[in-house]
């Protein structure tokens, strides 16, 4: 059986696709349409919980969840029918990906600051800590797995779904310090400054996700 060698991202194949390499393909549509499940679970668990705690850092959490579901759509439609040979798609594929880490600043950035100044504090959340805590175990293994399958499909899109799933995760740190800290120790402040983290790691990965960054076959 013929190896599939590492491309730099953002580059397909011309040639027929080995049968490894489609089944590649059908490995990263697969745990797309499971993170889409996850993330629209996590979504709406999460938006709720935190509207009804008054926490911006867990609605922002929530509606990330939302964001990442959309690019785990993306990647489904990029190994769907003849887009699995095509350079356009990919290049498509690649910028809705980045475009959609952008989608939550201004929110988050706006709410978070208001909370900041006005001394406004979040409810407990019990059941926001186990939703967050849940992701900060699960994501890493899906974000892991797909960064792979990026690196032997040459695809700079599914390595960006992935890095959205290990960001989910660092968030969920972040997160669930905030509520930790505020429902333990009455830190209110910390719940604003992890949703402020997470608008500012959201424009990061936003950029270099734009600019093709981050290709492990690259030395990065």
């Amino acid at each position: 059986m013929s190896t599939v060698r590492e491309l730099p991202l953002g580059q397909v194949q011309q040639q027929v696709r080995s049968s490894e390499w489609l089944r590649a393909a059908e490995r990263a549509r697969q745990l797309s349409w499971l993170s889409l499940f996850w993330m629209g679970t996590e979504g709406t668990l999460g938006v709720v919980t935190g509207v009804l705690a008054g926490s911006i850092a867990l609605t922002a959490f929530g509606i990330q969840s939302f964001i990442e579901g959309l690019a785990s759509l993306v990647i489904v439609w990029l190994f769907s029918g003849a887009r699995l040979t095509s350079n356009r798609a990919e290049g498509r594929a690649q910028k809705f990906v980045a475009i959609q880490f952008f989608l939550l600043v201004p929110f988050v950035g706006y709410e978070a600051i208001g909370k900041l100044v006005t001394g406004e504090r979040a409810d407990t959340s019990w059941l926001g800590i186990g939703l967050v805590a849940s992701s900060l175990i699960g994501m890493p293994l899906l974000g892991v797995a797909k960064r792979r399958l990026a690196d032997r499909l040459g695809s700079v899109a599914t390595r960006g779904e992935g890095t959205q799933n290990l960001l989910c995760a660092y968030l969920a740190g972040a997160v669930l310090l905030g509520l930790l800290g505020n429902t333990l120790l009455g830190w209110w402040w910390l719940d604003p400054i992890a949703a402020l983290v997470i608008a500012a790691v959201s424009i990061r990965e936003g950029r270099e996700s734009w600019r093709g960054e981050g290709c492990a076959c690259a030395g990065c």
